[in-house]
């Protein structure tokens, strides 16, 4: 891809990213990407009629989605190739009481830390809310996405002359130095006034909500050549748009010879235990599901399927050169990284990594290892989770990125593309496995 190529892949992942200030807000952007290429969507509480030809997805609890494609040719409906990402992004989420008095003077907002974020981050930067809420309307319980579309907060520092300690390693307490100010005292029980507002009921029939900090701070394509970008919840709503964007690309050219699946879920950043995070039943009831209508045993096919979990790395940081491995280290533009991990962290084997690296080979698509540093513990991700419960062949891979769980991360623009064009080409290829690690690459 050229430069402004590269530049214009990359400002429609922006433009993604800034549909998506949460989970919530992340599958609807992603189901209205699959609506407009003809998937129809499947209810987890209705029976499903699948039909050769068919593209469908489903949901659930409105943060995570499944969608998959039955194959016309009856052979290639017994495998599976699968990628799976997430949704989620390190954040600040509030209390249910969420309105505090502060000095006498002002109105604070009480929020708690959802997953590992650089805290600093978040300060004196304009912020908002979004999430979902829940209404009574006319006697039902609704659920309903919310998106507060205007500077609304901000975490304020303690000035260097009454902290002087703040460069020198300060410990930011999340119960004192990282509540958002949101008001003066006389406008208490402002927040849910305005969510009211938006969301077009009385106060009243508001009876609940899961509300989230987002940055308000927009997206930015960057450098001497344009080959950088920086933008909020990089990691991870890149890999899901990108294996998204490759699955949509192979999908409606016809050209599948396998179950193309891809899933993206909620809760990665918390551990994945979660009804809609990859340690649930999510995937393999849908497997199941598919199976079931075509009379497919599952556990044959998984065994001849293959998955990649897409979760980005760390990029080598042109300051700090010296936190990552000397060999096992990736560069921002330089191609899909394949991590492995001794300890299982990542699924990647010998076998995996070999067979997806042929994949981005044939594809042209330049490849990159990252191991982490073998006296530092590094982060796992989604795939050895989801493994205990959809057990098959597995890779993981990401892009790299710097400044990963900062509230504004940067990454290469040469990337989007080269993730898009692997995971064409991953859902493109004719693979098969075999019980003794063989595989075959049409």
């Amino acid at each position: 891809m050229t430069a402004a190529e590269n530049r214009a892949a990359t400002e429609r992942l922006i433009a993604f990213i800034e549909k998506s200030p949460t989970a919530f807000h992340a599958v609807a952007a992603a189901a209205q990407m699959l609506e407009e290429k003809g998937f129809r969507r499947l209810r987890e509480s209705e029976r499903w009629t699948l039909e050769a030809g068919g593209k469908y997805y489903v949901t659930r609890n409105q943060s995570s989605v499944i969608a998959f494609a039955v194959p016309e040719r009856e052979e290639a409906r017994h495998s599976f190739l699968i990628a799976a990402s997430h949704t989620d992004s390190p954040t600040y989420k509030l209390k249910s009481e969420a309105e505090t008095e502060a000095c006498g003077r002002y109105i604070k907002l009480n929020v708690e830390g959802y997953g590992g974020m650089i805290a600093p981050s978040w300060m004196d930067r304009p912020l908002s809310l979004a999430g979902r809420a829940v209404i009574r309307k006319e006697g039902v319980i609704e659920a309903r996405l919310v998106k507060i579309d205007r500077d609304l907060v901000l975490i304020p520092n303690v000035a260097v002359h009454q902290n002087r300690s703040i460069n020198n390693g300060y410990n930011y307490n999340p119960a004192v130095d990282l509540m958002p100010l949101f008001a003066e005292k006389e406008r208490k029980g402002a927040l849910k006034k305005l969510l009211a507002a938006e969301l077009d009921c009385a106060e009243e029939d508001i009876l609940g909500a899961d509300l989230f900090l987002y940055n308000r701070t927009k997206g930015t394509v960057w450098g001497a050549a344009d080959e950088f970008y920086s933008c909020p919840r990089i990691d991870n709503l890149q890999c899901a748009y990108t294996t998204l964007c490759g699955f949509l690309d192979a999908v409606c050219a016809g050209e599948t010879r396998s179950v193309p699946v891809w899933a993206a879920f909620d809760n990665e950043e918390t551990g994945s235990a979660t009804k809609q995070g990859a340690h649930s039943q999510f995937l393999w009831d849908t497997l199941e599901r598919y199976a079931d209508a075509f009379g497919i045993r599952l556990p044959e096919a998984l065994a001849s399927s293959f998955m990649v979990s897409a979760d980005n790395g760390h990029a080598r940081h042109p300051n700090h050169p010296e936190l990552s491995d000397a060999q096992n280290a990736p560069n921002m533009n330089g191609g899909v990284v394949i991590k492995s991990n001794a300890a299982q962290k990542y699924t990647t084997d010998a076998v995996s990594a070999a067979v997806f690296g042929e994949i981005c080979r044939r594809a042209g698509v330049p490849v990159q290892v990252f191991a982490n540093r073998s006296d530092m513990a590094g982060g796992g991700t989604l795939g050895s989770i989801s493994n205990t419960h959809v057990a098959l062949p597995t890779v993981d891979i990401g892009l790299a990125q710097l400044a990963m769980h900062s509230s504004y991360e940067t990454g290469g623009t040469a990337d989007t593309g080269y993730m898009t064009d692997a995971m064409k080409a991953f859902y493109r290829s004719g693979l098969r496995f075999s019980d003794d690690g063989v595989c075959s690459l049409d």
